[in-house]
């Protein structure tokens, strides 16, 4: 009996952390849909970047100051402190500038399959600086994820009467490389900080730099918008950015990181979906198949990794 509690406590913690991970994907997918609405209502990208930081800083503040007293003590010195907030720095404010640029000139479909290629970028970060080896498996998947793309910029849908789609695009990849550098440095600083404290420090970091950026430009101007654009803001800090932020590092604590990239495979989907009913996009047959293909070369370099370790 006490075999079988066992076993179910561990199903009970797989699942909570699988539907964690679930929402959290589903969520993080409408930050895309908000900055295309925002953008109707004649924001730039900074402005609409800074204030998606200056409503998720007090939650972040919040939430360091509450577990601050559960952190261990850590072993970092101070070149490690600093690149904890170059991770933040490069991870949620580089990668979320080079989004919202790009998210000007692509809809939030190909935003979102551009961006989920970052695990291939990962690998490929991990092999050139960290000298992991990449296995055959490995290549395939990596290779199947980019014909994916390929496959969905042959749709028209795609490009949607941009005349700077290529440019788009290339923002968009930027976004997903520094992201990728964000999750390679997390492989390596998370044991040691604990997913918590981690997120908190990148992602106050991010939000300070965020915010000096906008003074720097445009002196912190940021209260004469519509109305509309303050309840974008809001929803996106919240329900796009700190709650899936959250969620998907509890959901990774529960069931591994391998786990977490094969079920938020359902943010691309997710993104066409909404980008159809909220936006109004179209997608055809090519970029169906294309995102599919990408979902399928990111699950099974995820699950080569898994096998791996």
């Amino acid at each position: 009996m006490m075999m079988n509690s066992s076993n179910l406590k561990v199903d009970r913690n797989f699942l909570l952390g699988a539907m964690w991970i679930f929402l959290g994907a589903i969520l993080f997918s409408t930050k895309a849909i908000i900055v295309k609405l925002a953008y109707r209502h004649g924001i730039d990208s900074i402005s609409l970047l800074a204030l998606r930081m200056l409503f998720s800083l007090p939650f972040f503040v919040i939430i360091g100051l509450i577990s601050r007293k559960k952190w261990t003590a850590s072993d970092l010195k101070r070149k490690d402190y600093l690149v904890v907030l170059a991770a933040g720095i490069l991870g949620y404010y580089a990668a979320s500038f080079f989004d919202f640029l790009g998210l000007k000139y692509v809809t939030a479909g190909i935003e979102r399959l551009v961006l989920y290629v970052y695990p291939t970028l990962v690998l490929l970060i991990s092999a050139v600086f960290m000298k992991q080896r990449i296995r055959t498996i490995q290549i395939v998947a990596l290779l199947m994820t980019y014909v994916g793309v390929a496959i969905a910029f042959l749709d028209k849908a795609a490009f949607a009467g941009s005349s700077n789609f290529w440019l788009g695009v290339g923002l968009v990849f930027l976004a997903a490389l520094t992201y990728a550098v964000y999750i390679a440095l997390g492989g390596k600083y998370i044991p040691r900080l604990g997913t918590l404290r981690y997120t908190v420090w990148t992602m106050t970091a991010a939000c300070l730099f965020v915010l000096a950026h906008h003074y720097a430009h445009h002196r912190l101007q940021l209260f004469h918008f519509s109305p509309e654009i303050y309840s974008l803001s809001l929803l996106m800090a919240a329900f796009a950015t700190v709650i899936p932020a959250f969620m998907i590092s509890e959901g990774i604590r529960l069931v591994g990181s391998s786990n977490a990239a094969i079920i938020g495979s359902v943010g691309p989907i997710s993104t066409i979906i909404l980008a159809y009913f909220f936006l109004g996009e179209a997608f055809g047959y090519f970029q169906l198949i294309g995102t599919i293909v990408v979902i399928v070369g990111v699950l099974w370099l995820s699950l080569s990794k898994k096998r791996e370790n």
